[in-house]
């Protein structure tokens, strides 16, 4: 059984802004920084930040069935803005999940305005039909929201008084 799940998060804050951290290893920095609830840790185990980069991704305790897993980018658009990584190996595809996708999209909506589509696209063995409940943008969601606030901050350069 195949599936998705999409998310959008309006942000003011410029697409090129919020791209300097879904299209680079920031990303993977600021997870476990800003929300160590949903990662406590990623590791880059190979790669640059561009298409075949792998990482490893570790969930805090408490998740049941859930401890790390990796991913690998097979998709870095910086045209586009689009970032895609796919579940590689690990608990995700242990628990039953033929595939797992993650779609980065940001979108910009004008000068100081975008929008950060996010997707899990899933594929699941007909056998365990309750993982379809597990899939959730929550997290995805939240990241957007902490990522916009980042860039929102970092962006606020004072005015110099004359």
């Amino acid at each position: 059984m195949k599936g998705s799940k999409v998310h959008e998060h309006e942000a003011d804050v410029p697409a090129s802004e919020l791209w300097a951290i879904y299209g680079t290893l920031r990303a993977a920095e600021l997870l476990p920084e800003l929300l160590p609830h949903v990662l406590a840790k990623v590791e880059l185990l190979s790669g640059d930040g561009g298409v075949g980069t792998i990482l490893q991704l570790t969930f805090p305790p408490g998740i049941p069935g859930l401890q790390s897993y990796k991913e690998k980018f097979i998709k870095v658009d910086n045209e586009n803005f689009i970032k895609e990584a796919e579940t590689i190996d690990g608990d995700i595809l242990k628990l039953g999940f033929l595939a797992y996708m993650i779609r980065f999209e940001v979108i910009s909506k004008g000068p100081n305005s975008s929008v950060i589509r996010s997707t899990i696209e899933y594929e699941i063995d007909d056998a365990h039909p309750e993982l379809e409940a597990m899939v959730s943008t929550a997290p995805l969601a939240e990241t957007a929201e902490k990522f916009s606030e980042h860039a929102k901050e970092k962006s606020v350069i004072p005015q110099a008084t004359s």
